[in-house]
């Protein structure tokens, strides 16, 4: 009977897996728009959108920070950190959110955040030198520990990763023409540089991007993959011993400009994934901003029908082989085919996005705005 009950359990999830995707291309899913394709005088974009599209629903933070890291860990629990220092938790979907932002951190950038329950999180601060710092909490966020303080002014970090509850990864830009890489098997407690014989040159102008926490992302017990930008060719490195040792490969999105490159990946398992990127500048076109693997990153194709700009934040739907969502300033953009083809299923901007594996997804972004998917 236990069995049975599991098989009733994995089915409901798939199918809800299907309902979340379903929804985003309702005939209500786009902002409300006149027969001439435009929207509605007297309405904003996003507001139409907001009334009719039954997915992502804006949550009330009370705060007007840029959450560029963001840990979904259910439909009922998530973590958000950004700029001033800012991490903020809630435990009832989004209704009520609890400031939990470490003492005296009003200085820090927080990026990423790797939260592995309701209690225990992992905090990632960026900057050059002493700027980047990681911190922890055991106890929701009432109080926080430094567990590492980068001391070299050359390097800079930019994304955290964890494989379970105990290893962990966070990856910086090159020093000394390599990728600098610190691994964690404690949960955080302490961190040691991994040695950088088995990682390749980088490129001249090449760096990663810390713009949604994604840059750095892991599938399973050892696969991990790192994004980067700025060089003529923007590349997605992937280690199958975590850290230890890598291969590089080209993409097919936007280089040759630091501006430009690989922003983020996601991998449902360690063969396919999708990568999202192009050029963050507002006045800049992204025409080829995400790309498709099917052998874990070995090559890439470029997508068909790529989203319209720039992507910062990619995940796929959970329970789905197919379905996966995009964020970035101009958008949210669905694909049901594996990365070969978008739409863009809501206007407004977010960094990034997170599902988890009872359907809770989650986007985050600008000016506070934090966001869960409702069906």
């Amino acid at each position: 009977m236990k069995a049975m009950g599991n098989t009733s359990r994995l089915m409901a999830l798939v199918t809800g897996g299907a309902a979340l995707a379903a929804v985003l291309v309702a005939p209500g899913a786009h902002a409300a728009q006149n027969t001439e394709g435009k929207a509605s005088p007297g309405t904003s974009r996003e507001a139409a959108a907001r009334g009719l599209l039954p997915g992502w629903k804006l949550t009330g933070t009370g705060s007007d920070a840029r959450f560029r890291g963001l840990a979904a860990v259910s439909r009922s629990t998530a973590w958000v950190a950004g700029s001033k220092g800012t991490v903020l938790r809630t435990s009832d979907g989004g209704r009520t959110w609890r400031d939990v932002s470490p003492p005296d951190a009003a200085d820090l950038e927080l990026r990423d955040i790797e939260a592995f329950d309701g209690r225990r999180a992992v905090a990632l601060a960026i900057g050059e030198g002493e700027a980047s710092r990681v911190l922890r909490t055991e106890d929701g966020g009432a109080t926080w520990t430094e567990s590492f303080r980068n001391t070299d002014p050359r390097a800079f970090f930019n994304c955290l990763t964890f494989f379970d509850s105990r290893h962990g990864l966070a990856a910086g830009d090159p020093v000394d023409g390599k990728f600098r890489v610190l691994s964690t098997a404690d949960g955080g407690r302490s961190w040691r540089v991994l040695p950088d014989a088995g990682m390749p040159a980088a490129l001249p102008g090449e760096a990663g991007f810390a713009a949604s926490g994604q840059c750095l992302v892991s599938s399973g017990a050892k696969d991990v993959w790192l994004t980067t930008g700025g060089a003529e060719t923007a590349r997605v490195l992937h280690s199958r011993d975590r850290g230890l040792t890598w291969t590089a490969s080209a993409s097919t999105l936007p280089a040759g400009d630091p501006a430009r490159g690989v922003f983020a990946v996601a991998f449902r398992d360690r063969a396919h994934g999708i990568a999202v990127g192009g050029d963050y500048r507002p006045d800049q076109a992204s025409p080829e901003a995400a790309a498709v693997t099917g052998d874990g990153g070995r090559s890439w194709r470029q997508s068909a029908t790529p989203p319209p700009a720039y992507r910062s934040g990619v995940t796929w739907l959970p329970y789905s082989r197919t379905a996966a969502l995009a964020v970035g300033p101009t958008g949210t953009d669905l694909t049901l085919d594996g990365g070969r083809s978008w739409r863009t299923v809501d206007p407004g901007s977010y960094d990034t996005v997170d599902c988890t594996p009872d359907l809770g997804c989650w986007a985050a972004g600008e000016k506070g705005r934090v966001a869960r998917l409702g069906f």
